[in-house]
């Protein structure tokens, strides 16, 4: 039973494997279209119940992995460097953002065909749309430092875990923690047992739920055909290449930090990535893919599993990448298709803004993510509200894209994040290694 177990968890992650089912959800959704958004109902509940797994899996492993490392006083030097990561990985990717856009010009020199597909879409005629290259930038108003420390700080815990709040639900871990850290041994320790128990639980459970990939593949891919079909995709497939252009280097880069970081080779560093990927791609949820993050960077390759366990859920949470290089696509694709020249100050306001609005998305999926790109382009007098759509129209593929981006970048921030404290090690005989047994 354990053999076809193994068989099938392999198979499962299998790049062929995966591509097939891709492909038999176009054909899926392209002949059955009907069948293929009544069976979506089975991609909706695998995704909620790795959703449902995710938050006891990130309270568990945040505060026991904080509290070992306040009681081995392992924390100096954390701090900063997490700091400096994430200031220093938030601007560049604003900056390549920039870059990719102004050099790939997805907005520019759209055909006639496109333009009346883009104002079907709309409803309103992007030919003949008047912009108002300079009007009142109230809604930046909106997006206070106040309101931003107010957002992230959890007034009632129990609150958080009902709306699923993400950010919130982190903040009271980390103090959780802390103050679990700061206890003495002998009062921490039945605690701690039980949330090293219940990360487990989690984990395997995961590691169960993942052998459904293929079949999840099929149906979220056969559902997007059969609703949307492939015009707005057609429409809008200058920024999804520029989009997954600046993707490509991110993933590029993380995966040439995680080697840097870790020493492995090139064929065990890209290996242990598949199937973080895999689930990226499968569930376009970030938080959904922690627990086959940590198992990845702690079990397969090694790294201090108290930090990974801290560091993956704070890179998911805080580490916006993905949503900086959207919100910086996309404003240059909107400013492109109305013929607006950006000057050096418009460039910078971009930038700002892309970064502001990425912090500001902390927590936030799916099209509340988006809509802050509205943020962004009121800085430069750019209209979003009526262009939402187009955005909405594309976001299966936006989200999946932003996701694969987000669980690289926090694979590379976490390993970079445990550089100097120990290379990769041999996994514990506990936790990790029981689940892999099992599996």
């Amino acid at each position: 039973m354990n053999s076809v177990a193994e068989i099938i968890k392999k198979k499962s992650s299998s790049p062929s494997v995966v591509v097939a089912s891709v492909l038999l959800g176009v054909a899926f959704g392209t002949w059955r279209p009907n069948m293929a958004v009544a069976t979506v109902v089975f991609s909706d509940i695998y995704v909620d119940l790795l959703k449902l797994i995710s938050i006891p899996f990130m309270i568990s492993s945040v505060v026991y992995s904080l509290s070992q490392l306040i009681g081995g006083h392992d924390t100096q030097g954390i701090l900063g460097r997490v700091a400096k990561l994430l200031v220093f990985s938030m601007i560049g990717c604003a900056l390549l953002g920039l870059f990719a856009a102004a050099v790939m010009g997805p907005g520019r020199n759209l055909s006639e065909d496109t333009m009346m597909t883009l104002g079907r879409m709309t409803g309103q005629n992007m030919g003949e749309v008047e912009m108002p290259l300079y009007t009142s930038l109230t809604e930046s108003s909106s997006l206070s430092i106040k309101a931003m420390i107010l957002g992230i700080i959890p007034s009632n815990i129990f609150t958080a875990l009902t709306n699923g709040d993400t950010l919130k639900i982190l903040i009271f871990s980390l103090i959780f923690g802390l103050v679990v850290g700061r206890m003495k041994p002998e009062v921490s320790k039945p605690l701690n047992d039980v949330l090293n128990s219940v990360f487990n639980a989690c984990l395997k459970l995961t590691i169960w739920l993942n052998l459904l990939v293929p079949l999840v593949l099929v149906s979220m891919v056969a559902y997007q055909v059969a609703t949307s079909g492939l015009a707005p995709l057609r429409a809008m497939l200058g920024f999804l290449m520029t989009f997954g252009a600046t993707g490509i280097i991110v993933i590029a880069v993380s995966l040439f930090l995680l080697r840097l970081s870790t020493g492995l080779p090139w064929h065990e560093v890209l290996s242990s990535q598949r199937e973080s990927l895999i689930m990226a791609v499968a569930t376009r949820s970030a938080p959904a893919c922690m627990p086959t993050m940590i198992n990845t960077l702690a079990g397969r390759i090694g790294l201090p599993k108290e930090r990974i366990e801290l560091m993956v859920p704070l890179g998911v949470s805080v580490l916006r990448i993905a949503s900086v290089l959207y919100y910086t696509t996309a404003t240059l694709f909107i400013a492109q298709m109305y013929g607006k020249d950006l000057h050096a100050m418009e460039w910078f306001a971009v930038a700002f803004g892309a970064v502001l609005a990425g912090f500001a998305s902390s927590g936030m999926t799916g099209i509340v993510t988006i809509s802050l790109t509205g943020i962004v382009c009121s800085y430069i007098g750019l209209p979003f509200a009526s262009l939402l759509v187009l955005f909405v129209a594309i976001e299966p593929l936006g989200s999946t894209i932003r996701t694969v981006i987000t669980v690289m970048g926090t694979n590379a921030f976490a390993a970079i994040s445990c550089e100097g404290t120990s290379k990769p090690v041999e996994v514990e005989a506990g936790a990790l290694a029981v689940v892999h047994e099992g599996a």
